[in-house]
């Protein structure tokens, strides 16, 4: 498969040549192409000043010696025979010496040029680390940002080149994200107190309709009893919408320590009646001060409330609810299991999006709005921990809050057992 053409070649090596994943980075292909060009240019230079020793020493070989200076007749005659024997050893040792330079200059021109590529491999490596430098800064920095910390800039320092405008490039990105989500969450909060105030009216308005002193006809007061129910659940889903957009925006109200097994028997508490309603047998193993939380006591509060009414709401009469919790590595976990039908994973991954329920709900209409455990995993991730959801091999479900662990009884609340 080809690869798509995006304006410019990039280096790469042939598809055939394996390379361990390490070496298939930006910085090994520079540090490759500096390495390669100067074994290039420096084997292209061998060759030349090779081929000019050669024939500069095959010149100086040819080249005739020089005449002696005639004197007289016997002289001339010694002197010359002491010439040609001169002449002889010389050619002897010129046709030698210069063959055996020129080989020891390119053997040593050889090596020096293995030498110096090595030094080209490891300065290219360093130049192309000092080069892609800032490119790794910037890489480490929006790593960093989610979308609750948008307001967070690269500001890339430097001249006005090329990695200057991708890093003004990212913050414009991340600026028109950042006023993306905060108009998103101010609809949400404008939204829901904005649909209050009607059906305030609406609820005052049936309860002025059914208290009239004449009395209103039975259909009248089924209608209103019908409409009022319908009013609750529209205010319940307009609170739901703000404590997730609250969690979503990381506002923290009431922030304090308190200990988890008080936050879970507050809860406990407000539900016994559907526990009793649907005769189920909780397991309660928070051991009291056991695990210490820091946040906001309404949303950390809201949060194992939910994760409670989900445990309860998605079970089957007769059945159990499994609650622990406990601190581990710096970490606080609370643990809720519950018994009910078998659950697939791939339904229960997507019930921390909003609005997901699962397709035996869907049939009826009183089991919630489908957003109780995307409020739980905004609410954890709003104080740095996570939710994760497993279905049960024997059926229900097993939900996990991951949370940092405060020093027990550091700060605590009026009213909270410390």
């Amino acid at each position: 498969m080809r690869q798509p053409h995006h304006g410019g070649r990039r280096l790469r090596l042939p598809s055939w040549i394996p390379l361990p994943p390490v070496m298939r980075t930006l910085r090994w292909r520079l540090t490759a192409l500096y390495g390669v060009l100067f074994l290039v240019s420096g084997a292209l230079l061998l060759l030349i000043s090779g081929g000019y020793v050669i024939n500069s020493s095959s010149r100086a070989t040819t080249a005739p010696a020089p005449s002696a200076p005639t004197s007289a007749a016997a002289q001339l005659a010694h002197d010359r025979a002491v010439i040609r024997q001169l002449q002889h050893e010389l050619a002897g040792q010129a046709g030698s010496g210069p063959s055996s330079l020129s080989h020891t200059l390119l053997i040593a021109s050889a090596i020096a040029l293995g030498f110096m590529t090595i030094g080209s491999v490891l300065m290219g490596w360093l130049l192309a680390g000092r080069a892609l430098r800032p490119v790794r800064q910037m890489t480490a920095a929006t790593q960093q940002i989610s979308a609750h910390n948008l307001d967070e800039r690269l500001a890339v320092t430097g001249p006005d080149d090329e990695l200057k405008v991708l890093g003004d490039t990212i913050d414009g990105l991340l600026e028109r994200l950042e006023s993306a989500f905060s108009a998103q969450r101010r609809f949400v909060a404008n939204a829901s107190h904005e649909l209050r105030t009607p059906l305030a009216t609406i609820r005052a308005s049936l309860d002025v309709a059914v208290a009239k002193p004449e009395g209103a006809p039975p259909q009248t007061i089924a209608l209103a009893s019908r409409v009022r129910a319908e009013l609750d659940r529209i205010d319940s889903l307009l609170e739901a919408f703000l404590v997730l957009a609250r969690a979503q925006h990381r506002s923290l109200p009431g922030y304090a320590v308190l200990p988890l097994d008080y936050v879970v028997g507050a809860a406990l508490a407000d539900q016994q009646a559907a526990i009793h309603a649907r005769n189920l047998t909780v397991q309660d193993s928070t051991a009291p001060g056991g695990a210490w939380v820091r946040g906001s006591q309404a949303l950390l509060a809201r949060l194992v409330e939910n994760v409670l009414d989900n445990a309860i709401g998605h079970n089957e009469d007769g059945g159990w609810v499994r609650i622990t919790a406990a601190t581990e590595a710096g970490r606080a976990r609370l643990v809720v299991e519950n018994s009910g039908q078998v659950l697939g994973q791939r339904q229960v991954d997507e019930l921390s999006q909003p609005f997901r329920r699962l397709e035996a709900d869907r049939i009826g209409t009183d089991q919630g709005s489908g957003l109780g455990l995307s409020i739980v995993a905004a609410i954890a991730e709003a104080h740095d921990g996570r939710l994760d959801l497993q279905a049960r091999p024997g059926g229900g479900l097993r939900v996990c809050i991951d949370l940092p662990a405060a020093p027990a009884g550091s700060v605590t609340r009026a009213g909270v057992p410390a």
